[in-house]
């Protein structure tokens, strides 16, 4: 496959997009540094590592892409690379709708001033965004980083540069429960890992977006799998497809975020919270972002 090039927005936040992908210090899947990025994948079954550099670290304004695999990709698995590419540099939700939306808005508008261009960042597949959704599921985000590579490391496969690819769901569907139990894995994150992977891969469950498979759709889907609840399908959207109109009521930090803006004693209750969040439609996402931002401010470049 060809190296091909990304034009980046005005006032690209690449700090923000290094600082997702590099979470894990001790990162098998994923190599993080100012200069470049390397990220790991299984694209219809062959090991790629797609390397992304952007043109400049302070002010970047394209990315070049090159994609090492190794074995031959289909234009439609080539198209699934140039798709990744887009995830992984957050460049799927647009930032200034939702600008435009909350500049009169008194807990919003100054939120957005504060963090001009902040973006969602994603994982570069769909199955990359639910798993790791469901391995965040109540437990603190060190410990769940842990699980991740665990997880890599029992279904992932190795590229032939060292680095290791994240699990597509037929890899994960062979692991046994045990693969997992047996490394700190609770046995019901689990199940639901383990099932998701074998429906996707069984083509039961179907992920790929079409007229005949809407975002609604596939919600209603994962929604009906044992051990997957409205938190994590609302995440795997927002992280896997850059839904942009996506209601994350029942996440920890989001109502954190809300109780400091609203100035209150405790956290709202998720009731409460879809409600506020609600005002916010259709850009219910790009909400969640600055809520979460909030949480941990930076200073502009």
């Amino acid at each position: 496959m060809k190296p091909f090039t990304l034009a980046l927005p005005a006032n690209y936040r690449l700090h923000d997009v290094l600082a997702f992908h590099s979470r894990d210090a001790e990162s098998v899947a994923e190599e993080v540094s100012p200069e470049r990025l390397r990220k790991g994948m299984l694209i219809a079954g062959v090991p790629v590592v797609l390397e992304i550099v952007p043109d400049h670290v302070a002010a970047p304004t394209s990315a070049s892409c090159t994609v090492h695999a190794d074995g031959k990709l289909s234009p439609a698995a080539q198209e699934q690379v140039r798709e990744a590419a887009l995830s992984i540099l957050g460049l799927r939700i647009d930032p200034e709708p939702f600008s435009a939306f909350a500049a009169r808005d008194k807990m919003f508008g100054p939120l957005t001033r504060a963090q001009p261009g902040l973006r969602i960042v994603q994982s570069a597949t769909v199955f990359e965004a639910l798993t790791w959704a469901i391995i965040g599921q109540q437990i603190n985000l060190s410990f769940a980083i842990s699980l991740r590579r665990t997880f890599i490391l029992q279904a992932g496969r190795q590229h032939s540069s060292g680095l290791w690819c994240y699990p597509a769901a037929a890899d994960a569907a062979r692991l046994q429960i045990d693969d997992l139990t047996s490394r700190k894995f609770s046995r019901a994150k689990a199940e639901t890992l383990l099932r998701l992977a074998g429906l996707v891969a069984s083509g039961e469950l179907p992920l790929e977006l079409s007229p005949s498979n809407s975002i609604e759709q596939v919600s209603a889907a994962l929604l009906a799998v044992k051990g997957i609840g409205p938190w994590t399908v609302n995440y795997g959207l927002l992280r896997g497809y850059g839904y942009a109109d996506c209601s994350l009521h029942g996440d920890v930090a989001i109502r954190a975020a809300l109780q400091a803006l609203l100035g209150e004693e405790t956290k709202p209750d998720m009731p409460r919270t879809e409600k506020i969040l609600a005002k916010y439609s259709p850009h219910r996402t790009m909400a969640a972002a600055h809520l979460w931002a909030s949480l941990h401010p930076r200073s502009p470049d």
